[in-house]
């Protein structure tokens, strides 16, 4: 049974291939996960590998020091699951906030230009996650209609997202705008990048 944010469940099923290098035993296993095991839907079927130990094997009872956790079949479809988030966020961190805007710069201004886009993700992030719902709703409808496909399916914020308002504010994300100055703080430690005397 798979929970969604949204509050509706589905159930997939979940199966470990034991074929060639792969198993349960193995070093690398290989789940396949569906909404429907008879048709096997092209767009709600996965087909994963993983070098997640499964519970019962020798790799999760010889807990050496930096291994990985074991998991059964539903914590791998749980995690792949949040593959989705990931890449939206990916999506929205590379093209709106300039991830990829690096070119023609130094290793130390590469890793500055994207640590500075992470905390600037974190604080809109952060700022959308305390709007009022009233607000919310009034952007959606004077926003355009490519906006609008990509903020459907939203609904109502019925609390402040996931992230608390400070350390006492319960389960979720310390709110990072709280914490601004330590966090950049931490990228200006460094030396500014050296300009570049001439055009690469």
């Amino acid at each position: 049974m798979r929970h969604f944010r949204d509050g509706h469940e589905e159930v997939w099923w979940a199966l470990e291939v034991e074929v060639g290098p792969y198993g349960p035993q193995r070093e690398w296993r290989s789940v396949v996960a569906t909404t429907d095991p008879k048709e096997l839907p092209d767009k709600a079927t996965w087909y994963l590998t993983t070098n997640l130990p499964h519970p019962d094997s020798e790799r999760s009872s010889s807990r050496e020091e930096g291994a990985l956790a074991p998991a059964d079949l539903s914590e791998v479809v749980r995690m792949y699951g949040l593959r989705m988030w990931v890449e939206h966020s990916y999506k929205q961190v590379k093209h709106v906030l300039g991830w990829s805007d690096y070119q023609v710069r130094s290793d130390l201004a590469i890793r500055r230009h994207w640590q500075l886009v992470l905390c600037a993700f974190c604080f809109c992030w952060l700022a959308y996650g305390r709007l009022p719902t009233s607000l919310l709703e009034e952007s959606a409808e004077t926003t355009n209609d490519d906006h609008l496909s990509e903020s459907e399916g939203r609904g109502k914020k019925e609390s402040r997202a996931n992230l608390a308002g400070d350390l006492e504010g319960g389960k979720g994300m310390v709110g990072a705008m709280d914490n601004a100055r330590e966090i950049l703080a931490g990228v200006l430690r460094y030396a500014p990048a050296a300009g570049a005397k001439s055009a690469a």
